[in-house]
């Protein structure tokens, strides 16, 4: 890889002198890719400050959409090291002037594949001379549009792989096409921890992993919620947890259509006493539990690292659309039936080691190769300019509208009429914020109310 930095020795600073803090961006577009954003600037920063070297600022940044997370979703992330009162929210445009002026060394860009593109693209037409070193990745596991994703994340300085599984998967994708494969990183889920898993006398305790799209229709999300009940009824002395991602008309990084929550109060006899909808935190919620159930939740690779009883389910089939096929080979797949009996799944190690879920105490060494790559980047020499694997020339058809979807014209410029607001006065801005906040709430009742029904309608 060429030599890339964002900051050069300074000839005239004496050694006694302290060194300017390392100033880190994330910019995230939901809940779960901000608390991957977040904890992974943490990962790639840890030790920095410890050293004396250098003090570290992270800075947070939310692009403004359809799932844009609310304070109460940030607050039930856990902690990432960054105040949720600290965060704010802005477009793609009002992210790259940001950029332009504030100066940072990193950037973490914790958002789908389409929002990298375009903010590489953007980035790239800032000109800088002195540009931050871009970091990105997965959020968790990657079982859908492997290539399509991969590059529309080309292009990034470095590009997390979570396991030496996906390393190899994402290495094998640019050099397949042609592109430069030295970006692509190996680490871990930056969310991985707590303490081992110890069964506790009196405690018993089921936990269902809820997904917001998976399964999407409400046949099968029926079916889920009414087998999670009935386990209930037949283990009156356990307690069964349904963990919920959002609250009706909150998003997540999927669009939830279906919420569990009014499934739940359509259970024929009502819900029993020992089953409980819960919220909150997954570590803490995991603290407590005893067998984590799933379809294929990212919640299962947290599980395991804690060595807790998990399950994946192949009630629904062992399919791409469910992303359970992930888990072949793992021993974790199982049904409602066999749970209900008692059988509690045995994970195969070599499948653990290869998911990198680390539960051999390796974690703690995760991301050194990733730490030292950007290390050297901040201190080898100026950066390059960004080159993505799209361009106007590669991806006639199909760049120019991922970049106008964020207001960006086909070279990474802003739109006519996209420039960054200027500052209003606090009457304005609220007034602003208001009209934003109503608009947001409207597309969310009509994904979540009118569009199901108008899909049912199309069905009749």
């Amino acid at each position: 890889m060429p030599s890339r930095t964002s900051n050069t020795a300074d000839p005239a600073r004496t050694p006694a002198e302290p060194r300017p803090a390392l100033r880190v961006a994330v910019l995230a577009d939901s809940d779960t890719r901000w608390k991957w954003g977040a904890l992974t600037a943490r990962r790639l920063t840890a030790g920095t400050d410890e050293r004396g070297a250098r003090p570290v600022e992270v800075s947070g940044l939310l692009l403004r959409g359809r799932a844009t997370p609310t304070p109460r979703q940030l607050a039930e992330v856990g902690e990432v090291g960054i105040e949720a009162e600290k965060v704010r929210e802005v477009t793609a445009v009002e992210f790259l002037h940001t950029v332009r002026d504030e100066r940072y060394d990193v950037v973490v860009l914790a958002l789908v594949g389409g929002g990298v593109q375009a903010m590489l693209h953007g980035l790239a037409a800032l000109n800088l001379t002195r540009r931050p070193v871009i970091v990105t990745g997965y959020v968790g596991v990657v079982y859908e549009r492997l290539a399509d994703g991969l590059l529309l994340r080309h292009g990034a300085d470095v590009v997390l792989a979570n396991s030496a599984h996906d390393a190899e998967r994402f290495r094998a994708v640019y050099q397949g096409v042609g592109a430069d494969a030295s970006a692509v990183t190996e680490a871990a889920l930056p969310f991985l921890g707590g303490a081992p898993y110890r069964a506790e006398e009196g405690r018993d305790t089921v936990v269902f992993a809820a997904q917001p799209s998976v399964p999407a229709s409400r046949a099968d999300r029926t079916y889920l919620l009414r087998r999670l009940v009935e386990h209930a009824r037949l283990h009156p002395r356990r307690e069964v947890l349904l963990k919920l991602r959002s609250k009706p008309g909150e998003h997540t990084t999927h669009i939830e259509e279906l919420p569990y929550q009014r499934l739940a109060q359509r259970v024929p006899g009502g819900l029993p006493p020992n089953f409980r909808l819960v919220y909150g935190h997954m570590g803490e919620v995991l603290d407590r539990t005893d067998l984590l159930v799933t379809v294929s939740s990212t919640a299962a690779l947290e599980s395991l690292h804690r060595r807790i009883p998990t399950a994946v389910l192949t009630d629904l089939g062992v399919r791409e659309p469910l992303g359970n096929h992930h888990f072949v080979g793992s021993g974790l797949l199982t049904s409602w039936d066999r749970l209900d009996g008692g059988f509690r799944p045995r994970p195969d190690g070599q499948w653990l080691a290869d998911q990198g879920v680390a539960a051999d105490g390796s974690y703690g060494t995760a991301y050194d190769r990733a730490r030292a790559q950007v290390t050297a980047l901040l201190e080898s020499g100026r950066l390059p300019p960004l080159a993505p694997y799209y361009t106007p020339a590669t991806a006639p058809g199909y760049l120019p509208g991922i970049l106008a979807r964020h207001h960006l014209a086909p070279d990474g410029t802003p739109l006519p009429g996209a420039a960054a607001p200027q500052k209003h006065g606090r009457v304005r801005g609220a007034v602003r914020e208001t009209v934003r906040n109503a608009a947001r709430g409207a597309y969310r009742q009509g994904v979540q109310r009118v569009a199901p029904v108008i899909r049912r309608m199309g069905e009749l």
